[in-house]
């Protein structure tokens, strides 16, 4: 058996939060010690919430997840704030200056209806001029061609158990892909197969949604060093703004083209 919980510990050692080693982390670092309250969504384990307090972050930290056994190790630090719950059902309002999803969990938002209900939730719960920051990977890079059986990972995890950790694509439908997340023994036998469904959106459809739920991006990126979105770029990094004011009418967008 590879429980949960299991499932969330080894996702700590798969991808560990690491400013000085990964610039992605350093990235978002420096955006949230920068910002007095934080709502991270999609925060899992809370690994980047926890370093901002080691860090002397003193402000309001909160973090958001639907990950039962995610938030159980989130909840080692008492000093943030853990809320059970998605991005679409959040309720605050005006009561942060920042709001992040990194890891690429924005791209968890599939559904047109989940990506709108997300967004405006997400406006909502910041003050006028704050400011929303993700990352989504560029379609253009087809990161996906790369999850396959071949590429598998051995680790031993916080317990010293040895693993064997994959993923293979199921399917791909328009803008949306579907992979299997394997973990298995030494020998190859699964413990455990997760499916997941990422959408890898375009910057103008992306920028449709943006500007429909009320943002309006401030910053784009193409890498974590701040470069310009180019022919080559890997990520889409957005610092969005909240607008003073929602569009009334849905914005017209183009059709969609179509692990950390």
């Amino acid at each position: 058996m590879f429980s949960d919980d299991d499932a969330a510990a080894l996702y700590d050692v798969l991808n560990p939060w690491d400013p000085a080693v990964w610039p992605g982390d350093g990235f978002y670092e420096q955006v949230v010690m920068a910002a007095d309250s934080v709502l991270d969504i999609g925060c899992g384990t809370g690994a980047m919430l926890h370093r901002a307090r080691e860090r002397g972050h003193l402000g309001r930290l909160v973090g958001l997840d639907p990950d039962r056994a995610a938030l159980r190790r989130a909840r080692r630090r008492a000093d943030v704030e853990w809320v059970e719950g998605t991005a679409a059902t959040a309720q605050w309002n005006a009561e942060f200056d920042v709001a992040t999803m990194t890891s690429h969990a924005f791209q968890c938002l599939v559904t047109d209806a989940e990506l709108r209900a997300s967004l405006r939730a997400i406006r909502a719960a910041l003050r006028p001029g704050g400011r929303f920051a993700f990352e989504t990977r560029h379609p253009q890079a087809r990161a996906w061609e790369g999850w396959n059986p071949s590429n598998v990972t051995a680790i031993t995890d916080a317990g010293g158990r040895p693993l064997r950790v994959w993923h293979e694509v199921v399917g791909v439908d328009g803008d949306v892909v579907t992979f299997h997340g394997t973990t298995a023994d030494p020998d190859g036998t699964p413990l455990r197969v997760d499916r997941t469904s990422l959408r890898f959106l375009d910057e103008a459809t992306l920028d449709g949604f943006l500007t429909e739920a009320g943002f309006e991006v401030e910053a784009r990126y193409g890498d974590w060093a701040r470069g310009p979105v180019t022919g080559r770029s890997r990520e889409i990094i957005t610092i969005a703004g909240r607008r003073q004011f929602a569009s009334i009418c849905p914005a017209r967008r183009p059709a969609p083209q179509g692990p950390k």
